[in-house]
């Protein structure tokens, strides 16, 4: 039997012991003969058409329908070489019609755990549609200031409390509708307020699939003037690609446009390049090369343009057994200079954590926390100084890091804890009745096996070969063991939690009788009283 329900792992269905043939272990593995063999004789036993009786019939059908998926499995090497890694679940991934037939094991679960993240990612993109995002900028430079008020204050007044207050807040919301299998619509909005003065807008697109090589998608927007809207997509070569998008937008003072072209190329397995030329009111020219492997990555941009000209880089590093990410970058040009760094880390499935502290000129120390959860992105600049101040650079850096363990502590943990046990006992439930399910399904294989039991018996005992009198399965318990652990006597004193429950299969290995011979392939089974040793 697989599973362990102590541990919470549910408990799957054993196709080998189903077919009573050798799994792939050390000595041997089943041969398709044997897997041929095995299936003729099920069929035989559980085919509904010899059975007459509605109950057996129907007990029949739900055997032989799993003997038939037992042997599509195994009879299969590609569905057969999944199921030993994975168990049955793996079978149940969508996807597996790409896997390479060649793959060995190891390569069959990092492909099994890819598929299954990739769906988890669709029904998630499909359980938190809208997708969106919340900005609050709080400013909180009065903690840090170096400067009292110029006015005068009453002198009794010897206590000042900072102001900490919410500066700008932003929203943002879409909402992505297909309409055909080729054509989506998206309709966004997005609501901000700064020191008092607030602007939104509203815009609505249709992105149509001209091929599997490119897209084009035509916007409409209204907030700040009418805004029109044209992008497209094209992949140029099998390592090229380029995109191009156009804007108008209508002011009380003009039209204003703006025009951005961006061609790529993969340079490697790993790295891929950019280069980009953005004309209009604000014109550039930009080179972007950005490299990703699975544990790290890093990007450099460069870019030279009005009003700014600068060049950035910056590094991650993924500590994938820890599920935390570290960054850092560095950006300097003719606006100012800034160092960011930061750490990021998951804390539940679908939910990431990060806190990050920016330190330039002339914009200061802001400390930025951001919490994505799903396609929902929360995030927190907090503007701690309007100059670089050790004080503010190491509270930023600090306090993070300490709410952190406290929440983890206090919250976090209980939380996580909790899940893990609800699961743990919806897992004891679910496999409590899988369990009944699977002694109801062997009694009636012990009902369906007596045809097949008389004549291979009757067979055994003519010429004089093996015939079982008497066959348990379980281990025995010893009543002396049982008195020393009870209260002293077996029977109705005895602790039922030693008592293991042995069941009689005379019937069934009867059934597995072929040439005067009983192979087994499990050595937990246990034969007693036979008149030729098993």
């Amino acid at each position: 039997m697989e599973g362990d329900d102590e541990n919470g792992v549910l408990i799957e269905e054993d196709y080998y012991t189903f077919f009573n043939i050798p799994r792939d272990v050390s000595y041997r593995s089943a041969t398709n003969e044997e897997i041929n063999s095995a299936y003729r004789r099920n069929s035989r036993m559980y085919h509904p058409d010899k059975h007459v009786d509605p109950d057996r019939k129907k007990e029949a059908e739900i055997l032989f329908n799993k003997t038939k998926k037992a042997y599509e499995v195994l009879s299969n090497p590609h569905q057969r070489a999944i199921y030993d890694s994975l168990g049955t679940r793996g079978l149940e991934t969508e996807g597996w019609e790409v896997v390479q037939r060649t793959k060995t094991p190891q390569e069959i679960r990092e492909e099994y755990e890819r598929l299954a993240r990739e769906r988890d990612e669709r029904k998630l993109q499909q359980r938190t549609n809208p997708k969106g995002s919340v900005t609050v900028n709080v400013n909180a430079t009065d903690l840090f200031s170096r400067y009292k008020d110029d006015f005068d204050y009453d002198e009794s007044e010897n206590l000042h409390f900072p102001t900490i207050e919410v500066s700008g807040l932003s929203i943002t919301q879409s909402i992505e509708a297909p309409l055909t299998l080729r054509n989506t619509m998206t309709m966004s909005g997005q609501l901000s307020t700064q020191n008092g003065t607030g602007t939104g807008c509203v815009d609505v697109s249709v992105r149509r699939l001209l091929s599997d090589k490119g897209w084009m998608e035509l916007g409409f927007g209204a907030g700040n003037g009418p805004t029109f809207t044209f992008k497209g997509f094209r992949t140029l070569t099998k390592r090229t690609f380029s995109n191009v998008a156009t804007i108008l937008q209508f002011t009380p003072h003009g039209i204003r446009p703006d025009l951005v072209t961006t061609l790529a190329t993969q340079l490697d397995k790993h790295t891929v390049g950019y280069l980009t030329w953005r004309g209009g009111i604000h014109s550039s020219m930009s080179t972007t090369i950005v490299r990703d492997t699975a544990t790290s990555h890093a990007a450099f941009a460069i870019q030279f343009g009005i009003p700014h000209s600068f060049f950035s880089l910056s590094y991650t590093h993924k500590l994938q057994e820890m599920e935390m990410k570290l960054r850092g970058s560095v950006k300097a040009g003719t606006f100012g200079a800034i160092m960011e760094y930061g750490a990021e880390k998951k804390v539940s499935q679908h939910s990431w954590l990060a806190a990050s502290v920016a330190v330039g000129i002339p914009s200061g120390v802001t400390l930025k926390i951001k919490l994505n959860r799903a396609n929902q992105t929360y995030t927190f600049p907090v503007r701690l100084s309007d100059e670089i101040m050790p004080s503010s650079v190491f509270y930023a850096t600090v306090t993070p890091v300490i709410i952190w363990a406290v929440v983890k502590k206090l919250i976090v943990d209980p939380i996580v804890h909790e899940q893990k046990e609800r699961d743990k006992v919806k897992q004891r439930e679910l496999n409590k009745a899988r369990m009944a399910e699977k002694k109801r399904e062997a009694e009636s294989a012990v009902q369906l096996m007596r045809a097949t039991f008389a004549r291979v018996r009757s067979d055994e005992e003519a010429k004089r070969g093996l015939v079982i009198i008497k066959a348990l399965y379980g281990r025995p318990v010893n009543i002396t063991d049982v008195s020393r652990r009870g209260s002293g006597s077996a029977g109705s004193n005895a602790d039922p939690e030693y008592m293991d429950e042995v069941i009689d299969v005379m019937i069934a290995l009867q059934c597995l009788v072929k040439d005067s011979k009983l192979v087994l392939h499990e050595a937990s089974k246990v034969c007693t009283n036979c008149k030729d040793s098993c």
